[in-house]
């Protein structure tokens, strides 16, 4: 009788260790596939803070996308447009400023017998009034433009920015593979002859 219960107490004990061992298992198997990633796209996150860099800063974001050369010549293309527009305002202000008061000079001593000249500027002396409008007309449409270039610049910058951080994230080599090499092709026939010209091969593997 002694026997049987210290053998159905040991029975007890070894079915309860395995159902504790059994229990463990499964909570380590539920925490392992609860730590799977979710897929996140780098291209679109870093497009995206190259754009929020070029707005603040234009070139910012070309800059921070890695630095190089050619990254380096599209940030100095962007400032020395920049310069041309801002001379070019400059200069076509300057131009508008100068027709607008010679108009408005003579607007205002057009009746008025005391003035005996009717120009402020001797060099528009001769110049009829019609084309003097005419000239503040194009500089002033000539300072729109440069302000829409301005415009265009800017986001012109912005969008590159992105583009060049999408493109700097999007890797192509495990995809397709290109190799060039030079090779020698027939031309043409002519006489029972081949004509044979050098040329270069392209072959493009997926």
């Amino acid at each position: 009788m002694y026997k049987v219960l210290l053998l159905s107490v040991c029975l007890f004990f070894a079915f309860a260790n395995a159902k504790a061992q059994e229990k463990v298992t499964m909570k380590k198997d539920s925490t392992t596939t609860d730590s799977v990633k979710p897929y996140v796209n780098q291209g679109k996150i870093a497009g995206r803070r190259a754009m929020i860099r070029s707005a603040m800063l234009p070139g910012l974001g070309q800059i921070r996308n890695g630095f190089n050369l050619y990254r380096g010549l599209k940030v100095a293309g962007i400032y020395t447009g920049a310069a041309f527009l801002t001379i070019s305002y400059i200069d076509n202000s300057k131009q508008y400023n100068i027709f607008i008061k010679e108009l408005e000079y003579r607007n205002k001593n057009k009746d008025n017998p005391d003035v005996d000249e009717r120009t402020e500027n001797p060099l528009y002396a001769n110049t009829p009034t019609d084309r003097l409008i005419s000239a503040k007309d194009i500089y002033r449409r000539n300072k729109q433009v440069i302000i829409f270039s301005y415009a265009g610049l800017y986001l012109l910058n912005i969008v590159e920015a992105y583009i060049d951080a999408r493109l700097a994230n999007f890797d192509v080599g495990d995809v397709t593979r290109i190799k060039i090499r030079p090779d020698l092709m027939n031309a043409n026939q002519m006489y029972g002859y081949h004509s044979i010209a050098p040329g270069m091969k392209i072959a493009i593997t997926f």
